[in-house]
């Protein structure tokens, strides 16, 4: 029983200085391995100019909605807006999706590539690319369009392509606004215009 005893206290004398050694040994492996680290260098980020994120303010996804005094909706959206650094009321816009919704019951859907919105008149115009589609039928496409916020209104100050329920339409200029009499929304083709007529196009 006593040499069991002496066996098992020189095993635990022998563990007591083994295992610190090992330990030592797997330290200085890793510390020879591992990366030289250079405290002069600076810690790897992202390059980005923080002072000229500060200059550009702006919010992503804002939207807008209203209602006119003839209960017609009006929805606009961008993918991001940013006021001009000059002049802070006038917003600049990127990616807009907009719709009126008349109380006709037309539903009229617009997208552009940019816009330009003055909050202190609330107005927009809307550039690059504008398309519009109508629920009735219409389908136009301009390069810029003038349009209220506060109430129905919308002029193309230049050229203007559409198809639509008569066939195709070329204008100089075209204009959605409320009827002073019958106070209803329509839409008119001006300047130098040219219809296709298709009529297997009306179901005739």
């Amino acid at each position: 029983m006593a040499r069991a005893q002496n066996t098992y206290s020189r095993i635990i004398a022998w563990m007591k200085i083994i295992l610190p050694l090992t330990a030592l040994g797997l330290l200085s492996t890793l510390f020879l391995f591992s990366r030289t680290v250079d405290p002069t260098q600076s810690v790897p980020s992202a390059q980005i100019d923080l002072e000229q994120r500060a200059q550009d303010l702006g919010a992503t996804n804002p939207r807008f909605a209203g209602v006119t005094k003839e209960g017609d909706e009006i929805h606009f959206a961008a993918v991001m807006a940013r006021p001009d650094r000059e002049t802070p009321e006038h917003l600049i816009a990127d990616d807009i999706t907009a719709q009126l919704r008349l109380s006709s019951g037309t539903v009229i859907d617009i997208t552009s590539a940019n816009a330009e919105m003055q909050q202190g008149n609330m107005t927009a115009s809307l550039m690059g690319r504008v398309h519009i589609a109508t629920s009735n039928g219409f389908v136009i496409d301009t390069e810029r369009l003038n349009t209220r916020l506060d109430e129905i209104y919308a002029e193309t100050p230049g050229q203007v392509a559409a198809t639509g329920p008569l066939g195709e339409v070329t204008a100089g200029r075209m204009l959605l606004r409320n009827n002073s009499e019958s106070a209803t929304p329509e839409l008119l083709f001006t300047d130098g215009v040219k219809l296709i007529y298709r009529p297997g196009e009306t179901g005739e």
